[in-house]
């Protein structure tokens, strides 16, 4: 028997509702259900041929364990040793390199250094800084957020060198970016499953968080739409993400990647409401199926297994082969 391990935090409806598709697809020879831990012994199997990490990003324990799962052979969605390796000033970066449209980026100093480093160990540091250079390249409004942070934490929103400093000042010892603002009229969020399927959401970060999934949008140009979907499959597959969200805020007419590191992305009911909710059940429900029936194994080389995912498919976007008639009828 072939197991498929959910590891998660603070959520309550999508693991659940992950493991019982799964299970309800009876599928031959594959269960899953919730990931359960003690201390963990070196370079032993996980017992799971799949694992889907809602919450590593969070508990360093979880990462070096699924680490030393992917090791032992398990799938694990996403990759951990890419995800402990990515940042948000990487992936503006890359967009930019591989023809995405992404707002004008400046990666600061942190305003404060951590703790443990001393001024001698700043000494490789531009002072006093030109800010002005980096008020004339990013231009305001602007925002202000972290490299590498997430949930909309410690983002700023300024419009001029004054609200700047006084955001900065409260920043601490994160290191922060500074991007120019997107004047958008539309905007979107994207799952990306296996690098081979969108789900297209409009979404409005303005609204308040139980409002911003747009239940009755407008129509949109297909062309844009078309342009979206090829952009966020571009990003995924170049960062090797099998599960991530894309979000694009679109100023006259062109869609500018604004966030694309996601890779555990909001997936509660209450949240993204009955219709995305199921989508991204049944897509990762269906991913987490192929990659136990056909896992891949790792190569014991650091660069192999940051790249240790297989090549995305159109098998994805199918149902598995395995699974009884009476669910393959639906």
């Amino acid at each position: 028997m072939k197991k498929i391990g959910v590891l998660f935090g603070q959520e309550n409806t999508f693991p659940g509702a992950l493991v019982e598709r799964v299970n309800s697809m009876q599928v031959d020879g594959i269960r899953a259900e919730f990931v359960l831990l003690g201390a963990i012994q070196m370079d032993q199997p996980s017992g799971y041929a799949v694992i889907v990490d809602r919450i590593s990003h969070d508990m360093p324990f979880y990462r070096a364990y699924l680490k030393n799962a992917a090791l032992t052979g398990t799938q694990v969605i996403n990759n951990p040793f890419w995800w402990s390796a990515d940042d948000k000033f990487f992936n503006y970066a890359l967009a930019a390199k591989l023809g995405v449209a992404v707002p004008r980026t400046a990666l600061l100093p942190h305003k404060c250094f951590p703790p443990q480093i001393a001024a001698q160990s700043c000494r490789n540091l531009q002072f006093p800084l030109d800010w002005q250079a980096i008020f004339d390249y990013v231009k305001f409004p602007a925002f202000l957020k972290p490299h590498d942070g997430g949930g909309w934490r410690d983002v700023f929103h300024v419009h001029n060198a004054d609200e700047f400093f006084s955001a900065y000042d409260q920043t601490r010892d994160l290191c922060m970016t500074l991007q120019a603002a997107v004047d958008f009229k539309e905007y979107f969020r994207c799952y990306v499953v296996g690098q081979s399927e969108v789900h297209i959401m409009p979404y409005d970060p303005r609204r308040p968080h139980a409002e911003r999934y747009l239940q009755d949008p407008p129509k949109y140009d297909p062309k844009l739409l078309k342009r979206v979907k090829a952009d966020a499959l571009t990003l995924c597959k170049a960062l090797g993400y099998d599960l991530n969200t894309v979000e694009f805020a679109v100023e006259n007419g062109i869609p500018y990647a604004i966030d694309f590191m996601n890779p555990a992305p909001d997936a509660d009911l209450h949240s993204v409401g009955p219709a995305n909710f199921e989508w991204i059940v049944d897509a990762v429900a269906r991913l987490a199926i192929q990659r136990a029936q056909k896992p891949i194994a790792p190569e014991l080389r650091w660069a192999a297994l940051l790249n240790n995912t297989p090549k995305a498919t159109s098998a994805s976007a199918k149902k598995p082969k395995t699974v009884a008639k009476k669910t393959a009828k639906k």
